[in-house]
């Protein structure tokens, strides 16, 4: 009898510590704290707002960096970066355009690919992640390299599945200098037109570009209709001259309006190319020696858009030209079908759209090192260039020693290309190895990669994919 009872206090105990034991987890599972308060939780996180999308959460947060990474007790600054959350367990995208962050919810295309969240940072100096004062030797490759790496350390904790970095254009060069400098952060690297400057005084690749892109008619059209807008340089600057005071336009960082028309038309070309299809030909003056002022005008306008040279148009960029004077390089491009009488400056370098009390050196081995890095020691990563755009001239190229690594072309593509415009061979390859990198490739997927699709539906407001329309990259 007695050991009867023992026996039935004993379970009853055991009974009543397992119950407490569930208790305790459902407690600890009740209490675990919602996203909002992970990120916060983050030292030097801070919340600026949060915006609702269905099936998300967005938030606009700022980050305590320094302003110099080697020397982090010399002052730090807040740079903006942007969470679109959907949750913890889905792999996670690391996005930067290389200039600002925007500051509505959207989705890049890796991130509709793995269905996954997205983390989206504004490239220090673009204001308002502009440290003040602002030491212009601290605007480099590295320093914002070192960015990016601090934030994939600081959020790799909640979001601790597969990452994959990404960005357009000069984000795509981001996204590189991140994975040269920080190879073992990113699981995966997707560089969308990405322009590769490896040597800066050899620019005859975007020569022979121009003497072969789209067709000869269509060519012939832009040429001409450039052309024509220097020799109607007078009749046209007095239409700028009003443009200008109309918008309170100025032009003192370039000197003067005469120098800033003739910058907006020698980028017609490559305007034209960097943003429109072929298809679009068809809107170029055919004649342009018969055309009005007002079709000259509007053509440029179009592809370039007179405001850019002004002061206020400019301001944005000063970081971006500051970066291609000192480190990424620049093109100079030749003008064979336009007499040198008719040209007056010349096709300009950034020195020139950057204010002269910012001190500029350029460094010529910073991009060589890049290139040189990425041909034998890619692992992962692609880059996406479209046939016709002008930054793919000179291109990351993925040589001996590179692993799972690709360069890719769109046919008959612009400065929008995207894995979507590949091939459909290519296509299915694309995905599916962004997909294996961010750990979700379906099993049908990976027994075939034909048939390789994205995992998230297409939103027509978050995956907007027009060109991005920064003149330059």
């Amino acid at each position: 009898m007695a050991r009867k009872t023992l026996r039935w206090l004993l379970a009853l105990a055991l009974f009543m510590g397992a119950l407490g034991t569930a208790t305790t987890a459902g407690a600890a599972t009740a209490a675990e704290p919602d996203i909002k308060e992970r990120l916060l939780s983050i030292p030097g996180m801070s919340l600026i707002e949060e915006k609702p999308y269905p099936g998300y959460r967005f938030f606009v947060l700022d980050y305590t960096q320094p302003v110099d990474h080697r020397s982090p007790s010399a002052g730090t600054f807040r740079q903006r970066l942007t969470v679109l959350h959907k949750d913890v367990s889905r792999p996670t995208v690391f996005y930067t355009s290389g200039y600002e962050v925007s500051t509505s919810p959207s989705r890049r295309e890796p991130t509709q690919i793995v269905d996954g969240n997205q983390i989206s940072m504004e490239y220090r100096f673009f204001t308002p992640s502009r440290p003040d004062p602002a030491d212009w030797t601290k605007l480099d490759i590295w320093q914002a390299a070192t960015d990016q790496h601090r934030i994939f350390k600081a959020l790799e904790p909640v979001y601790d599945q597969k990452w994959i970095s990404t960005g357009i254009s000069k984000g795509g060069m981001t996204a590189t200098y991140y994975e040269r400098f920080y190879p073992r952060d990113m699981d995966g690297v997707v560089a969308y037109v990405a322009p590769n400057d490896a040597v800066n005084e050899e620019d005859s690749a975007y020569d022979r570009f121009f003497a072969r892109v789209g067709t000869k008619e269509c060519r012939n059209r832009l040429n001409a209709v450039q052309r024509e807008a220097l020799v109607r340089r007078e009749p046209l600057k007095e239409r700028y001259a009003a443009y200008a005071a109309q918008h309170g336009y100025t032009f003192g960082t370039l000197g003067s309006l005469d120098k800033a028309y003739e910058a907006v038309v020698l980028d017609y070309v490559w305007g034209f190319w960097q943003y429109s299809l072929l298809s679009d030909c068809a809107s170029i003056p055919a004649d342009a020696a018969h055309a009005t002022d007002e079709a000259i005008w509007q053509s440029i306008d179009r592809a370039v858009g007179f405001s850019y040279a002004t002061d206020q148009g400019l301001e944005h960029y000063t970081p971006y030209y500051y970066q291609a004077g000192t480190q990424l390089g620049a093109a100079t491009i030749r003008f064979p079908h336009i007499e040198r009488e008719l040209i007056r400056y010349g096709y300009l370098t950034p020195r020139d759209f950057v204010p002269r009390d910012i001190p500029m050196r350029f460094q010529p081995w910073a991009m060589r090192d890049v290139d040189t890095w990425v041909r034998h020691n890619a692992r992962h990563m692609m880059f996406v260039y479209g046939q016709n755009d002008p930054w793919g001239a000179e291109r990351f190229r993925v040589g001996r020693g590179s692993e799972d690594s690709y360069v890719f072309t769109v046919p008959g593509g612009n400065h929008g290309a995207r894995v979507a415009g590949l091939v459909e061979g290519e296509r299915a390859l694309a995905t599916a190895r962004i997909l294996d990198w961010a750990g979700v490739a379906p099993t049908s997927a990976q027994e075939n990669p034909s048939t390789a699709k994205p995992l998230a539906k297409f939103d027509a407001k978050l995956d907007a994919r027009g060109v991005e329309r920064t003149l330059r990259p």
